[in-house]
């Protein structure tokens, strides 16, 4: 049995790793920290998992976690996870940090939209946690850096384009709306029910949200050659959720089956990717509370563009999930291991 701590398990991804964990065969949650709730039963800041998980959160004191855990996942925000993750792998233990404290390979790109990287050692020996197309580093990784929520479901979405060649870089546009838990637990103005409630809004236009680089990074890998995007994030007043539009000129004409051909060729087997043809598009509500992306390509036959919509929950394939994912197959468990749950719907 793996023994896991949960570090910033007061969050809402904190909350959804103990919810999957919890019928995790081979895995037992031992410790739990949060600053602000710590001497507070987790059960008692989510009354939901009363008589489930009622551990005592723990102030965040790394070598005293380290005893408990096998393996750590940091939910914390940027800049608090660096601080304490160098000192849980000098411990020998494995982390999943669900930060983008170690999602930017480049401290001098971290800086630019962050702040200065404390730990820019490590960003070296850090995997970027997306299964599908690091699956064979992950297995080997004493640090994984989960990726973030948009950039997953745009990168899944667009990764069978730039493998393949098949599209002009430049044209890419990805249109994404997210639900509120994307925003956090914490007390904010703008994601307050009145604020959000019957309304539908972008921002961080003009290329400023810190997903920016996390995107255009891994992209660019794929394609081989330096790249940027236009990415536009909204707020959609529902909880959870994701779905991405994103638009790209094909290098020579393409048809809609053949592309569907395309999709499905590149995530045969893959066992969290459900490619939709025949008409079929994504909605968050099929998706919601499990660790599918659903993606459906297809081409505008009157424009000739090729049109990707994806979707994900946030929390589950955008975060939770995922980690959960990843800390099966650094393990050596199989890959679906606790992830097995079928999407809550209605």
């Amino acid at each position: 049995m793996l023994n896991v701590a949960i570090v910033g398990a007061s969050g809402y991804t904190g909350l959804e790793l103990i919810r999957i964990l919890h019928c995790h065969p081979e895995a037992a949650v031992t410790c739990l920290t949060s600053e602000q709730s710590a001497g507070k039963r987790i059960s008692d800041v989510f009354p939901s998992l009363r008589d489930r998980c009622d551990i005592v959160l723990e102030h965040l004191e790394p070598v005293r976690i380290a005893e408990k855990a096998d393996i750590i996942f940091t939910a914390l925000p940027h800049k608090a996870a660096m601080e304490v993750v160098p000192t849980f792998l000098k411990l020998g233990k494995k982390v999943i940090d669900l930060s983008a404290d170690y999602r930017l390979s480049d401290p001098a790109v971290y800086g630019e939209w962050y702040e200065p990287h404390l730990n820019p050692a490590n960003l070296k020996k850090a995997v970027y946690g997306l299964p599908e197309i690091r699956r064979a580093k992950i297995k080997g990784a004493k640090l994984v850096a989960n990726p973030g929520c948009y950039p997953t479901s745009i990168i899944l979405g667009l990764a069978p384009l730039l493998k393949s060649g098949m599209i002009d870089l430049a044209s890419i546009i990805a249109d994404s709306a997210s639900g509120v838990t994307g925003a956090g637990r914490s007390a904010k103005v703008d994601s307050l029910y009145c604020e959000v409630n019957e309304g539908y809004k972008a921002y961080a236009v003009g290329g400023v949200h810190r997903h920016t680089p996390e995107i255009e990074q891994e992209l660019s890998l794929l394609a081989g050659e330096q790249l940027n995007i236009t990415f536009t994030p909204h707020l959609v007043p529902m909880d959870r959720g994701i779905l991405s539009t994103i638009y790209a000129a094909p290098e020579k004409a393409i048809t809609t089956e053949a592309l569907g051909k395309l999709y499905r060729d590149f995530y045969n087997g893959e066992p969290f990717v459900r490619i939709l043809t025949g008409g079929n598009l994504p909605s968050t509500a099929f998706v919601r509370g499990s660790n599918f992306c659903d993606i459906a390509p297809l081409v505008d036959a009157r424009t000739g563009r090729i049109i990707i919509v994806s979707a994900i929950d946030n929390l589950v394939k955008g975060a939770s999930g995922q980690a959960v994912q990843n800390m099966n197959l650094v393990s050596g468990f199989p890959e679906t291991m606790g992830l097995e749950g079928l999407a809550l719907f209605p």
